[in-house]
């Protein structure tokens, strides 16, 4: 990864869909060297996928919060499995400190957001506490 490839990946961080055209323009390099650039990183798993970012609230979720879990540190493997399960969890992270794993969850509405914390999160054997942050407001930084 050299200065030019963190470029190519910030181009297409803004814009997924952007052409190599596009990206070679706006990272000021030929469009065969954006193509061969954009080709590598994915074929070397840095780029690995493309997807549409969702205005969450737009998409009807009104509730969100980042959820802590202390855990059995033994269970991380049926964790990862549950959390997989629950469509209201969009993000999972195996963190140290004071927690164990910090997941975002995005809910319908408040009652919602309590349903998933109080009777699938603490429903999980391995869970031993949950914190919950709700979230007012949030947006993404252009150096995503």
């Amino acid at each position: 990864m050299d200065e030019v490839d963190f470029r190519v990946l910030a181009e297409l961080r803004k814009d997924g869909r952007a052409s190599v055209s596009a990206v070679a323009q706006a990272t000021h390099i030929s469009r065969a060297n954006a193509y061969a650039r954009v080709k590598r990183l994915i074929e070397s798993g840095v780029i690995i996928g493309f997807g549409a970012r969702v205005d969450p609230v737009l998409a009807g979720q009104h509730s969100s919060a980042y959820v802590t879990l202390t855990v059995e540190q033994a269970s991380w493997q049926e964790i990862r499995a549950r959390l997989s399960q629950i469509p209201e969890v969009v993000h999972v992270a195996l963190v140290g400190g004071d927690y164990d794993v910090m997941i975002l969850v995005r809910a319908r509405d408040n009652g919602d957001l309590r349903r998933v914390v109080l009777e699938e999160l603490q429903a999980i054997p391995a869970v031993r506490a949950t914190k919950t942050a709700l979230i007012f407001e949030d947006f993404e930084t252009t150096h995503a």
